[in-house]
């Protein structure tokens, strides 16, 4: 959990970037929404930003689109571009923490090179 990594890190748990794949209801596309680790998506206001609903993913989905498993899904690096939006929250932070590629693997870094190295759009996610 998002704790957990705050915890064995030494950081607050809104310092956790949570990498969370959506898929577009009518496009069947994946979205990928970099939250806070203390927020929860609300999926209303993230469908104002993207104008299409959100659905959950599967675990095969997630597999398929990024080539990571659900845990560990890192901000870059994935298996093809997916559309980014980062959780305006983590731009308060001098440094966060990004998952590595599995479950048990984080990096720092600051919410502007978030934004940059995955040209995500800034926005509300609450």
């Amino acid at each position: 959990t998002a704790q957990e990594a705050a915890d064995a890190i030494g950081c607050t748990v809104e310092q956790i970037v949570k990498s969370l794949i959506f898929k577009g209801k009518t496009s069947q596309q994946p979205i990928l929404i970099m939250a806070s680790g203390i927020n929860r998506v609300n999926e209303k206001a993230v469908k104002e930003v993207i104008r299409e609903k959100l659905e959950k993913a599967d675990a095969d989905f997630v597999l398929e689109h990024t080539g990571f498993t659900i845990g560990g899904i890192p901000p870059i690096g994935l298996k093809k571009p997916i559309p980014t939006y980062i959780d305006q929250d983590l731009m308060k932070y001098d440094q966060i923490w990004a998952a590595g590629g599995t479950s048990h693997a984080v990096f720092k870094l600051t919410p502007q090179i978030l934004a940059a190295i995955t040209k995500g759009e800034v926005v509300s996610i609450t």
